[in-house]
């Protein structure tokens, strides 16, 4: 039965991923990460095995049957004084055996919009949607890496650490950091060899937004249909 946690303009609705969005979930992730390496991929029968593990944790964007946005969570206790580690470490081959059913955090693996559905909120809505996981679970809050999808612009003027720190001090603007920034997000720290994609120059950024924090979103519904 699908659930209707969000409800955007336009009708396009959040809801928990089902089994038959498996298929379109594996074409999204290409489109979404089109210079992400092979291997850190998701695919169909990876995101089925994500659903049947911990399906409060997996949610898409759906236009009537069109999956157009989607996120990838799992649970994990996190130690932030000893915080190095690396996504391929993180998705296990893309099955998510990391996974800890009784881990303290909601560890975000992805988020993602298809590129004709950007800036309409989908995204925000998404973690919007994590957010109640975390709060109906009791969880600490969110931890997640995000891609510092600018630097590949810059990478010949700066380093990956002028650019965090540029970033961090509010001087630089990045199209995905930033966003998750202005959601309620925390910086903690530059993560070197996260993961295998030039675009980003192969790094990410830990970021938490604690529990108490409240995601800004307002057209929120709850129902079953």
């Amino acid at each position: 039965m699908k659930t209707t946690l969000h409800r955007l303009a336009g009708g396009i609705e959040i809801v928990r991923s089902l089994p038959e969005h498996a298929e379109q979930l594996g074409e999204l992730q290409r489109i979404v990460f089109p210079t992400l390496a092979e291997e850190e991929l998701f695919r169909a029968e990876h995101y089925l095995h994500h659903i049947e593990m911990y399906p409060e944790g997996q949610f898409v964007a759906l236009d009537n049957d069109r999956v157009v946005g989607m996120t990838t969570t799992i649970r994990l206790n996190f130690d932030f004084e000893h915080d190095g580690h690396t996504f391929s470490e993180i998705i296990q081959g893309g099955w998510l055996t990391s996974h800890n059913p009784n881990g303290k955090w909601l560890y975000g693996a992805d988020v993602g919009t298809h590129p004709e559905y950007r800036r309409r909120g989908i995204a925000r809505a998404l973690y919007a949607a994590r957010h109640q996981t975390v709060c109906a679970q009791g969880l600490e809050g969110q931890v997640t890496v995000g891609m510092m999808s600018g630097y590949g612009a810059v990478s010949d003027s700066m380093s990956p650490d002028e650019y965090y720190e540029q970033l961090r001090s509010g001087r630089l603007v990045d199209p995905t950091v930033s966003s998750q920034l202005r959601i309620g997000f925390e910086i903690r720290g530059l993560m070197k060899n996260y993961l295998n994609d030039p675009v980003c120059g192969n790094c990410g950024i830990l970021i938490v937004l604690p529990a108490g924090s409240a995601v800004p979103f307002d057209q929120e519904t709850q129902k079953d249909s």
